[in-house]
């Protein structure tokens, strides 16, 4: 019963902190890793991870990136095809050359250093849809392209990581493999072949046997099931289980019970193990040697925000955008939030980044975060059709 008292009062905490996040127009997600510093060894050492707590917070990422997948409007990335590739490579890659030599020039090791420019190549769009729709920008040219550049972004982030833990954990390709790296290899290309048939067939075709079922909640539980199936499989060639999780999201969508299942899942996950696994987060930081660090995490969150302004300013530039616009693009993709730091918990448990690091990365993206809907809105009010408009 320690396990549900703990439970209990965690999720009220994150409530409570959540409710007051959106008084202040923050990011709930912060404030939910706020609880883990706090309730945690950082602070008042009250709660610990154990095997039980790691299991919740494992089905929250995969819930997470599920719902990521199953929110990410395809249909979008065609119509802005050419601007979104162009932002989104451009996003990707300037971080990575970028953020990779400047952390190794703080002391980190190559694998590490490279691992940082993957995490801050992600892009947390959910922010910025806020700020946009405040803006009535949402459905313009360069809203768009930022939610078209956001969902290619994820897919290049998703496949960065995917082929980052194959190759630098060498044997099993992740830390809970045991296959030989050439075969996890194979498997992963397979993997990734198959998720083609998924999108394109077999979702579509599950989802209208469960359509024929008696049970009301038929749909609801074979998205699960594609779910937490694609999830396993990806972990069983060497993948992170989010990774398929999120290509299991991506699937659903392209089913006509894509707004049901994220009704029903939504709820799932965020009432329980969504909070959960931002939480863990906070329970694995430190502040030990947090004076040590200050001018790496003052640095590292001034190159976070100008890499994605270059970058994807550069990337919609190149697709004929001027230079207001380019701002505009390059400031909705600054925000990193639940991307990164997914990327950076899946690092963090295979052996990517070390603990000693690992609180001083997790503070560069929050602060990278909570600074981004105020570069947005700078940037906004330069747009002559915005409200407000300089």
């Amino acid at each position: 019963m320690e396990f549900i008292a703990t439970l209990a009062g965690l999720l009220l905490l994150t409530q409570i902190v959540a409710h007051y996040c959106r008084r202040i127009e923050i990011p709930e997600v912060i404030g939910q890793i706020l609880v883990g510093i706090l309730v945690g060894p950082a602070v008042l050492n009250w709660v610990h991870l154990n095997a039980m707590m790691n299991e919740f917070q494992e089905i929250g990422v995969i819930i997470l990136m599920f719902i990521a997948g199953l929110e990410s409007d395809l249909s979008q990335l065609k119509k802005y095809l050419k601007p979104a590739f162009f932002v989104a490579a451009a996003g990707a890659l300037v971080p990575v050359l970028i953020m990779a030599p400047a952390s190794y020039f703080f002391g980190f090791t190559k694998t590490e250093s490279v691992f940082i420019g993957v995490i801050f190549a992600a892009t947390s769009v959910s922010i910025s849809v806020a700020v946009l729709r405040e803006f009535n920008q949402l459905s313009s040219r360069e809203g768009a392209t930022i939610l078209g550049a956001a969902v290619a972004d994820d897919i290049i982030g998703v496949m960065m990581l995917s082929v980052m833990i194959s190759v630098i954990n060498g044997e099993g390709g992740n830390a809970h493999s045991s296959l030989p790296l050439w075969l996890a290899l194979c498997l992963q290309v397979l993997f990734f072949g198959g998720t083609y048939l998924l999108v394109r067939w077999l979702a579509p075709y599950l989802m209208r046997i469960s359509e024929h079922m008696l049970t009301e909640a038929a749909p609801s539980v074979m998205a699960m099931i594609i779910c937490l199936g694609m999830a396993a499989i990806a972990h069983y060639v060497g993948l992170s289980g989010a990774v398929g999780s999120f290509f299991a999201g991506i699937a659903v969508a392209n089913t006509h019970r894509k707004e049901t299942i994220d009704r029903s899942f939504e709820p799932i996950g965020y009432a329980i193990f969504i909070p959960l696994f931002f939480v863990s987060v906070g329970l694995n930081m430190r502040f030990d040697n947090i004076s040590e660090s200050l001018v790496f995490v003052i640095v590292m969150t001034i190159l976070a925000c100008l890499t994605k302004l270059i970058g994807c300013g550069a990337g919609a530039r190149l697709a004929g955008f001027n230079m207001t616009s380019s701002y505009v693009v390059g400031s909705g993709m600054v925000a990193r939030g639940e991307m990164a730091l997914i990327t950076a918990q899946i690092g963090y448990e295979a052996h990517l980044l070390s603990s000693m690091y690992y609180s001083d990365v997790i503070t560069v993206i929050i602060l990278a975060t909570v600074l981004a809907p105020f570069i947005l809105k700078h940037s906004l009010k330069k747009l002559p059709t915005a409200p407000g408009a300089d």
